[in-house]
């Protein structure tokens, strides 16, 4: 496995999801996004297996702050530009990847490693 966790270290599930990998011994990179946006390619590649529209946290003081629910916007630009719009955590392995807790396909993820 070669996990990446894009998330802040303000948010509760970056956190759940870090200490769910750690508790397994499952090594991990924690990329904050505040520190460190995702790139393009890491954008892409995260989109190979979401959509986008899942990604982007309509909760998100960014998301009220720009007033986008009102707007017609480019939302891979405007995640690019703005990481906060980020929906977290989202974890990465390979072209795998997942939005949010997603406890069940992590453990999947693990399974499948083993074999």
């Amino acid at each position: 496995m070669n996990l990446q966790i894009f998330g802040s270290k303000k948010c509760k599930d970056s956190k759940k999801a870090q200490l769910f990998f750690q508790e397994r011994r499952i090594p991990f990179q924690f990329i904050n996004i505040q520190e460190k946006p995702m790139s393009k390619g890491e954008l892409q590649a995260v989109l190979s297996s979401l959509k986008l529209d899942d990604l982007i946290d309509t909760e998100s003081k960014v998301y009220e702050d720009k007033n986008l629910k009102y707007m017609t916007y480019d939302k891979e630009a405007a995640l690019l530009e703005n990481p906060m719009l980020l929906k977290t955590p989202v974890v990465r392995d390979g072209r795998k990847a997942t939005v949010g807790m997603q406890i069940d396909v992590w453990k999947k993820w693990i399974e499948e490693s083993k074999k």
